[in-house]
């Protein structure tokens, strides 16, 4: 099966992005590992499908695959990714796009200085539909972890982060902690664990380990997940810059019950063709 797709990244979180609606697309998670080995393959973090809409007043229904070859809910450099790839692949005009994601309806929206704007929809709190295991919902809850006693905020952007402040980034032990927060017992699905050190009240720096993808260069949903950790906890002010180690990201928050908006840029590296066994 030969298939075309474009490399893309959002801050250098990279993505194979896979038009499913002019091709057809027969994606199995031994070939999504394939896709995404940065060896054998093509190499991503995530793969991303565009395919039909499956319910009305929607444009597009987008797919998430994690390099693992696990499908996951939401993504949100994917997202900002996907707005471009369709309207550089012709599928809309529209600069404004609702797409169905597994996690619910986010909008999308291509801004005049080539940006891309996502509303990413309200933060979750509530243990059970993050998941997270937890009689209590309090905005700063404990998690141990080998031995040591961490004070995170649980939150779901449409998939589950679990964020902790650090005092210095560049020190933080994301590569040894990052896999066990990932896979706690307390986080039924795992979870993405994000790494924050609060520069002022309106810019932090954030390292995230991504759950079935490992540390990446930038995260969306960490990005925004970080945000409302901080906003909530009496820590940042709307709206806040995100330093990645791969760019930066605007995210803004009015407050509990509000949608999440995040700004960002969008780059399309090459498009190939590649034969699939």
């Amino acid at each position: 099966m030969k298939i075309r797709f474009s490399k893309m990244h959002g801050l250098g979180n990279d993505f194979v992005v896979i038009d499913g609606i002019g091709q057809q697309v027969d994606l199995t998670p031994e070939r999504v590992r394939f896709l995404a080995d940065r060896h054998f393959g093509v190499g991503c973090d995530q793969l991303l499908l565009v395919e039909p809409a499956q319910q009305a007043g929607v444009d597009f229904r987008y797919r998430i695959f994690n390099a693992d070859g696990s499908e996951v809910e939401q993504c949100g450099n994917g997202a900002r990714c996907f707005v471009r790839f369709v309207r550089e692949q012709g599928l809309t005009d529209k600069r404004e796009i609702r797409v169905e994601t597994k996690s619910g309806v986010i909008t999308l929206r291509c801004e005049d200085d080539d940006t891309v704007t996502v509303n990413m929809g309200v933060p979750v709190f509530e243990p059970a539909r993050i998941p997270f295991e937890s009689a209590s919902d309090a905005r700063v809850q404990p998690l141990d972890v080998a031995g040591a006693r961490l004070a995170i905020t649980a939150v779901s952007m449409g998939n589950p982060h679990a964020v902790q402040v650090v005092a210095d980034i560049d020190k933080a032990p994301v590569a040894q902690m990052g896999p066990l927060i990932e896979s706690h017992p307390r986080f039924p699905a795992r979870v993405n664990a994000g790494f924050m050190q609060v520069v002022d009240a309106h810019h932090i720096r954030l390292r995230v380990y991504e759950r079935g993808a490992g540390e990446t260069l930038a995260c969306g949903t960490g990005a925004c997940a970080a945000v409302v950790a901080g906003i909530v906890r009496n820590l940042l002010e709307s709206p806040v810059r995100v330093a990645t180690r791969g760019g930066e990201l605007n995210i803004a928050w009015a407050g509990e019950g509000e949608p999440v908006f995040m700004t960002g840029p969008a780059v399309t590296v090459f498009e190939a063709d590649i034969h699939l066994e």
